[in-house]
C-alpha cells in the first residue's frame, strides 16, 4: 500500500470492532497515526473486540495507533480527548471518522416491533451515540482543523437515511447525519477543512450478521431475503481504505457536503476490497438487477454497471417504506 498519509493524524471514533476498526486499519495502511477511541481497552471474552486488538492490528498494517478509552456519551471525556490530540500532536488533526455507535443491541431488541412498542429511551439508544456524539466530536475536530486551515471530517452513515430499515430511530439518525455532513460543510469550506457523509454497502460484521439473523427470524419483517445473503458483501477494511484515499485527495474540497459512497470510491479510486474483490454500489444496476434475479449472481459481467442517479434514488427512498 502506498504510505499516502504517511505524517498525517486521524481519529476514529467507535473502533473496537466493526467498521470503526476496519477504517482504522485502512488508515494505519496508508500510513497514518491513527488515535482510536472506545469503552473496552481490553477485551476479556476474545469475541467483543477492544482497543488493544485494534492496535495491534493496524500497527500489523503499518500504521501508529493510539488506543484511548472514551465513552462518547461522556462530553467531559470527549473534551480530554481532543485536549490529549492537540497535546501530543501539536494542535494537528487532519482527519474525523465520526463512527461510534451504540444503538446496535437496542435495534435488536426491537426487531420487528413497531416504534411505540419500544420505550421512548430506544431514540436515545440509536441516537445518542450515533448522532448527538458525532455533532460533539466535530465541534473539538473543527477548532483544531480551522485554525490549521485543513482536514476531513467523515461522518458514517448509511443507506438507511433514504428508506425504512431497523426502525424509526435508526433511520431519522442516518438522515440526520447525512444533513450534519452537509451542513458542517458550509460552515467549514472558508476554512479549507471538508465535511462528508460516507455510506459504507452491506458490511459484514459481526454485529450486522446477528442482527440480520434477529430481523429474518421476526414474523413481522419484510425485509428482502436476497438482502441478508452475502452477496456484494464489504467487509470494514473497504470503508477504511476509501477514506484513506478520500483523505489523501488533494480535491477533497470538492466533494464535500456530499454523500460519498464506499463502492464508487473504491471504483474512483482503483481499490479493492480485503478479498481483492471490488463490491459493486448498491444503487448500480448490477447490484440490484442480481437481486431480483439471484441466477445473474453468478454471472455479474453481463450486468453493466450503470448507477441510478440521485433524483431517481431519492424517490425511490419515497416511494419504498421498506427494504
Amino acid at each position: 500500500m502506498i504510505k499516502s498519509l504517511e505524517g498525517k493524524v486521524a481519529l476514529v471514533t467507535g473502533a473496537t470492532r466493526g467498521v470503526g476498526k476496519g477504517t482504522a486499519i485502512g488508515l494505519g495502511e496508508a500510513g497514518a497515526t491513527v488515535y482510536v477511541t472506545g469503552r473496552t481497552l481490553a477485551s476479556s471474552d476474545g469475541v467483543s473486540g477492544s482497543l488493544q486488538e485494534t492496535q495491534t492490528a493496524v500497527e500489523a498494517a503499518g500504521g501508529i495507533c493510539v488506543p484511548v478509552q472514551v465513552d462518547h456519551g461522556d462530553d467531559e471525556q470527549v473534551r480530554s480527548l481532543f485536549e490529549r490530540i492537540a497535546a501530543e500532536q501539536n494542535g494537528q488533526l487532519d482527519l474525523l471518522v465520526n463512527n461510534a455507535y451504540t444503538g446496535v443491541q437496542a435495534l435488536t431488541n426491537a426487531a420487528g416491533k413497531p416504534f411505540w412498542k419500544a420505550a421512548p429511551e430506544f431514540w436515545d439508544a440509536c441516537n445518542n451515540v450515533g448522532l448527538r456524539s458525532h455533532y460533539v466530536a466535530s465541534v473539538y475536530a473543527a477548532r483544531l482543523m480551522s485554525q490549521r486551515r485543513q482536514g476531513l471530517i467523515c461522518t458514517i452513515s448509511s443507506w438507511g437515511s433514504l428508506a425504512y430499515i431497523f426502525g424509526v430511530p435508526y433511520g431519522v439518525g442516518k438522515a440526520a447525519c447525512d444533513r450534519l455532513a452537509a451542513d458542517m460543510s458550509v460552515e467549514l469550506k472558508p476554512y479549507n477543512v471538508a465535511s462528508v457523509s460516507v455510506w459504507p454497502g452491506i458490511v459484514g460484521t459481526e454485529a450486522f450478521k446477528q442482527l440480520a439473523a434477529e430481523l429474518q427470524q421476526s414474523e413481522d419483517t419484510t425485509a428482502s431475503t436476497s438482502f441478508w445473503q452475502g452477496y456484494n458483501w464489504e467487509t470494514p477494511l473497504l470503508t477504511g481504505r476509501a477514506i484513506a484515499a478520500l483523505a489523501s485527495d488533494p480535491a477533497v474540497l470538492h466533494r464535500t457536503g456530499r454523500v460519498q459512497i464506499v463502492a464508487e470510491l473504491a471504483e474512483r479510486y482503483r481499490l479493492a476490497d480485503q478479498d481483492g474483490n471490488r463490491p459493486v454500489s448498491l444503487r448500480s444496476m448490477r447490484f440490484f438487477l442480481p437481486m431480483a434475479l439471484p441466477r445473474l449472481q453468478r454471472f455479474p459481467w453481463l450486468t453493466p454497471n450503470l448507477k441510478a442517479p440521485w433524483w431517481m434514488i431519492r424517490l425511490w427512498g419515497l416511494s419504498s417504506p421498506k427494504i
